[in-house]
């Protein structure tokens, strides 16, 4: 009876996880979202603008990194940033267990600004991966580029035990 009761669980398991839907982008750089039903729909309604070969790099971690909050105000020529990037928002759940212990991206903004001796205006985050007990966090500071790794409540900058 476990072993019944096991299979029909796991296998309700791995139907709920095959229904995600997926987000793909077309040859000429429009995304597409593929829903769980077969139907699709356009994400990006226009064509982009041809751009040259030092930036396809930029906007192809701009359209995976999704869309963002506010818009970048540091120099994007150094961080290998388009104008009109976006940073990205963490997940609302994620971000308010990390305000109980001071560990928001705002707040990983401040030590970065910190360590690379400019103002937190000048900080941009260019990507992030995180969970409630671990996170990945590349940021531009001053021009380069820099990775924070967050472990529970507490973060360094990646390489650096202390």
């Amino acid at each position: 009876m476990r072993k019944c009761l096991f299979v029909v669980v796991l296998f309700l398991s791995f139907l709920g996880y095959s229904q995600d839907n997926y987000i793909v982008k077309t040859d000429d750089g429009r995304r597409v979202l593929l829903k769980a039903d077969f139907t699709w729909e356009y994400i990006d309604l226009a064509v982009p603008a041809e751009v040259n070969v030092n930036d396809k790099e930029a906007v192809a971690a701009q359209i995976a990194m999704g869309s963002g909050t506010k818009n970048a105000s540091v120099n994007t020529t150094k961080c290998n940033t388009l104008p009109d990037f976006k940073e990205p928002k963490g997940d609302r759940v994620v971000q308010a267990h990390l305000k109980k212990g001071r560990a928001t991206i705002k707040h990983i903004k401040k030590k970065v600004a910190k360590d690379n001796n400019c103002a937190v205006e000048d900080v941009l985050l260019l990507k992030l991966r995180e969970q409630k007990n671990q996170g990945s966090y590349t940021f531009c500071a001053n021009g380069k580029q820099v990775v924070y790794k967050r472990t529970g409540f507490s973060f360094a900058k990646k390489g650096k035990l202390f």
